[in-house]
């Protein structure tokens, strides 16, 4: 369904957050055999937050067949990434190396994590370098906060979304803690094939209203040419009593 003109919409609701985690890590894996059997590789941007660790750890293990997939194919980036030192456990690429990446056979130099240890703009500079190299990402994680924010691209602030807008640049004034961060801007989260949301708590109910109506929340400026998925707790989708 069509949100708001040249944002496509998929909602996929899920009875939990449990649910919502096996769901998540069935689309990641089958789009990885996908994009590996096509393109010999599967790149996919990492969101940050509970509900994607959850889908981190499952990752780690084995599917339910005793397979794993073929870590040595996948590239790995980020959405965005807090100002702290490389082993802050509040950056997203700290926590997804401890639930994850740390775990598995991916190498090193597969695992491109934002240097933001360099400074906001050294970091969203450098970062923005990097992804000259990845002409489209085959998938991007993302989340949902309280006031419909997605990676650090917030209410009220550039989000990115001209055609001629950096890959990442830096964000100094976040309403959230810690106030320096880089973030993809919004046109480049949109170069993927698949977007995925994963959004669950109630928390989200208001965010979510929002965007169903067609407020320009952040998450509304991710507009992929093939839209966007949206794994989420059914219960966000009904009124409440």
């Amino acid at each position: 369904m069509h949100t708001a003109a040249e944002q496509i919409v998929r909602w996929h609701p899920v009875a939990d957050a449990s649910v919502l985690q096996q769901a998540a890590y069935r689309r990641i894996v089958d789009a990885s055999v996908r994009a590996i059997s096509q393109r010999g590789r599967f790149v996919i941007v990492l969101a940050g937050g509970n509900t994607p660790r959850g889908v981190y750890a499952l990752l780690r293990g084995a599917g339910s067949d005793g397979t794993r997939p073929d870590w040595s194919c996948w590239d790995i980036w980020f959405g965005d990434e807090r100002c702290a030192p490389p082993d802050d456990p509040e950056r997203n690429s700290m926590m997804a190396r401890t639930a994850w990446l740390d775990h598995v056979a991916i190498p090193c130099e597969r695992i491109h994590a934002i240097p933001t240890e360099l400074g906001v703009d050294a970091a969203a500079k450098t970062y923005a370098d990097a992804l000259q190299a990845v002409r489209e990402f085959d998938l991007v994680l993302l989340g949902l906060g309280e006031d419909g924010h997605t990676a650090s691209l917030f209410p009220q602030h550039d989000l990115g979304t001209s055609t001629d807008a950096s890959d990442a640049f830096a964000v100094s004034d976040a309403p959230k803690p810690p106030p320096q961060r880089v973030s993809l801007s919004a046109a480049r989260l949109g170069r993927s094939r698949e977007v995925l949301f994963l959004i669950d708590g109630e928390s989200k109910r208001d965010a979510v209203t929002r965007w169903r109506a067609g407020e320009h929340i952040p998450a509304l400026a991710i507009r992929p040419a093939a839209g966007v998925d949206v794994l989420i707790e059914a219960s966000l989708l009904s009124p409440t009593a």
